[in-house]
């Protein structure tokens, strides 16, 4: 029995008293007409009792939590001698009010349970059938039930009377009770319910929130109702400002699939971030059938998909590369052997009496060529078969700084000016003479493509990158930037192979060997660029301790 429900049965009780109370009231100021004045006053006393009984038991159920069974049995036996009170004071037999004994009985139903009601019904039934007995045999004389009513009304009326509230009592003890029971166990049930739904609705929001991926659901005219976390934190957009908008808005790749949205198993689209990088996003979406099995939307699950298939295509190159370099130190070592034969046999000759100036000045060439094809070899070896990265602390600043005073005299470099943005102690753990090398060759692809003249520009940060498990990592982040004339998505697809390249006079190698040592690190390089744009390399090194 809830301490709710028996508040409000007292404040029920506390309104019906005031009716009488206002009643009794009513009939003193107009006189006492059927009822003398020693009925009214019983009456007043009764009504005055009730109402300090029911202010009683408001305050005992308000300061001791433990008396609330006690005192809904306390209720109950009030109302029992209320009711009495008011027959004995208003006639006995004729009184009017025995019917408030079923109100009685239909409490006892809904405050504790049917059994109660039947023990509430047998004492009424007692209670109401002494009352009749005794004002018939002259015992009530003393409070004004004289025994002449009674008896005026015959023995057959009294037992009728007295048979048909004894009948009343204990129906309404059954039906009220049966009825209460059956009220009382649904709302269990509900309770339950309830509480299943909650656990639910708690399980089900932790699980949407915590999902390393994205998930949102659309109705059948393509507004979003669900947006998780995941896409809040890879969209910028939160629920409430996703909730009802297009998902076309948010998404204009889903459009690729505009109509058969909810059928498409797989799907892969393309994603223009905020700060204007392309994004591949991959998702798999299933309909959402409503109650008639109508579609009732779409539900859709997607996933940052660039880390991955950058790594893919990384591996990919390297498993390409690996190949092309091993096969091609096998072929280097075979040529070298014979050239340098070759470089010998004609070093003698050139040094020999008697060669014609003609001759010397091919010897010159077939030497000067020779020389270059082997320190076109030494640089492939070189590349091919990298050595061991060895790691220290190393400060970018002053590295920098060492390369731009290395290349102040190349003539390629005349118009073109250096801006080293890194902080003077940033500091990083790298092999400091293989990153020489790297932005030696970086410096000279930009300088080569800005045959005008322009801007090379290093920046260096510590960052946290996000992988697409959704763990965290650290790394530095190191950016070498020209405003030469951009390549084309082709030469940007194959820019690390070995031997390619767009340039005259370039071997290809460069590029590629930055890429092996970058690998050797442990890191990755990446190229943004676009023909008449400029160039953006960015090398990722992962910090000590991260995986």
């Amino acid at each position: 029995m809830s301490r709710e429900r028996l508040v409000w049965f007292i404040l029920a009780r506390v309104v019906v008293v005031s009716l009488f109370l206002a009643s009794t009231i009513v009939l003193r100021a107009r006189g006492t007409g059927t009822l003398g004045e020693q009925a009214l006053d019983g009456i007043t006393a009764i009504l005055v009792a009730t109402y300090g009984f029911s202010i009683l038991s408001l305050l005992i159920l308000k300061l001791a939590r433990g008396y609330r069974l006690p005192l809904t049995y306390a209720q109950i036996i009030w109302d029992i001698l209320f009711v009495t009170g008011l027959i004995l004071y208003t006639g006995g037999i004729s009184s009017p009010f025995s019917f408030l004994y079923l109100l009685a009985i239909i409490s006892a139903s809904v405050l504790l349970a049917r059994r109660e009601a039947f023990y509430t019904a047998s004492l009424c039934a007692i209670i109401y059938g002494g009352i009749i007995d005794l004002q018939y045999y002259g015992q009530l004389v003393s409070i004004g039930l004289g025994p002449l009513v009674a008896q005026s009304y015959g023995t057959n009326y009294i037992f009728y009377t007295i048979f048909i509230n004894i009948v009343a009592f204990f129906l309404t003890a059954l039906l009220t009770g049966y009825l209460a029971e059956r009220a009382r166990e649904s709302e269990t049930e509900l309770e339950k319910r309830a509480i299943d739904y909650e656990e639910l609705e708690r399980l089900n929001s932790a699980i949407v929130s915590n999902l390393t991926s994205g998930l949102l659901t659309v109705t059948a005219e393509g507004r979003i109702r669900v947006f998780n976390h995941y896409a809040e934190t890879f969209t910028g957009i939160t629920q409430e400002d996703a909730y009802d908008r297009d998902l076309y808005d948010i998404f204009p790749g889903f459009r690729l699939y505009e109509g058969n949205l909810s059928n498409v198993k797989r799907g892969v689209f393309e994603l223009l971030s905020k700060n204007g990088r392309k994004l591949i996003v991959g998702f798999n979406s299933v309909p959402l059938a409503g109650k008639e099995e109508e579609s009732a939307g779409t539900l859709i699950n997607f996933q940052n998909l660039t880390q991955i298939k950058r790594m893919e295509e990384n591996l990919k190159r390297s498993d390409r590369l690996a190949v092309i370099g091993e096969l091609s130190a096998r072929m280097a070592h075979e040529i070298r052997n014979p050239l340098a034969a070759i470089s010998g046999s004609a070093q003698l000759i050139a040094q020999g009496d008697g060669i014609p100036e003609a001759d010397r000045e091919l010897f010159a060439i077939v030497l000067r060529e020779a020389d270059r094809l082997n320190g076109l070899i030494t640089d492939f070896l070189a590349y091919a078969r990298p050595s061991q990265p060895e790691k220290g602390p190393v400060n970018l600043t002053d590295l920098v700084g060492e390369i731009v005073s290395l290349v102040a005299p190349d003539r390629r470099f005349e118009q073109v000016r250096i801006i080293n943005r890194v902080e003077p102690d940033f500091t990083l753990p790298i092999d400091p003479d293989q990153f020489r090398q790297v932005f030696w060759n970086l410096f000279v692809n930009a300088a080569e493509a800005m045959s005008e003249g322009g801007t090379i520009t290093v920046d260096a940060e510590r960052i946290d990158e996000i992988r697409s498990d959704g763990q965290q990592r650290s790394a530095y982040r190191i950016t070498v930037a020209d405003d030469g004339s951009g390549m084309n998505q082709e030469t940007i697809s194959r820019i690390f192979e070995p031997f390619y390249t767009s340039k005259a006079s370039g071997t290809g190698l460069g590029l590629a060997t930055v890429y092996r040592i970058i690998e050797a690190h442990g890191g990755r390089i990446t190229v943004e660029s676009a023909e008449g744009a400029g160039t953006i390399f960015i090398i990722f090194i992962p910090v000590q301790g991260n995986n």
